[in-house]
């Protein structure tokens, strides 16, 4: 069995080492690479048996990419980032494995081969924040939650996160009580500060 793969990421020299490590392997050859997941469609995929992408990518990011691809070949996600917030979003968009990029080639191999036969791999970071967010999800931030949170880092004040978001001051304060309950702070500083602690953001 030959597995055809699609390499997915903004880096031309990474997709190059990772085209390399992959055709290396007498049972899988790359056939088609991309920038970003723009374009990237179930239909324009064609005899893909498993796409392998980066989440940070201009255009159309990787979880976009992968909600998108439903249906389609699996996914297995290879990137740096190992936030609870990435993990969980691109589970939640279909994503069949999580590893980092600085795994062995051979564990890189096995998660293909996995992906293609509908088997979940998840890098240890990956399952361990997963396990924390089942082990204690009335502590779990929503996706809501961490987006709100990227936005209080970046300098947001409530009344430019309720425009971007799309909703009330009101309601945005009140995301702002849960946040701070769930953390165990009661500013934004320290919101911040302990999400990234965490490895939430």
């Amino acid at each position: 069995m030959n597995l055809r793969v699609m390499l997915i990421d903004d880096h031309p020299v990474v997709r190059a080492g990772l085209r390399s490590i992959l055709d290396s392997f007498p049972d899988i050859t790359v056939v088609a690479e991309a920038s970003s997941g723009a374009g990237v469609t179930k239909e324009s995929v064609g005899e893909v048996d498993v796409v392998v992408t980066d989440i940070q990518m201009p255009v159309v990011d990787g979880i976009t990419l992968t909600r998108n691809l439903s249906g389609g070949p699996p996914v297995l996600v290879l990137t740096t980032y190992d936030t609870e917030a990435d993990i969980v979003a691109a589970i939640e968009a279909g994503a069949m494995g999580y590893l980092l990029k600085d795994a062995p080639a051979q564990a890189l191999h096995d998660a293909v081969v996995a992906t293609a036969q509908g088997k979940r791999t998840l890098a240890p970071e990956a399952a361990d924040a997963l396990m924390q967010r089942i082990s204690q999800p009335q502590t779990a931030l929503s996706s809501r939650e961490i987006e709100i949170l990227r936005e209080l880092e970046s300098g947001a004040t409530n009344r430019q996160l309720a425009a971007k978001l799309f909703i009330s001051e009101a309601t945005v304060k009140t995301h702002l009580v849960h946040i701070y309950a769930k953390l165990g702070v009661d500013n934004r500083t320290a919101a911040i500060t302990t999400a990234r602690q965490q490895r939430l953001i």
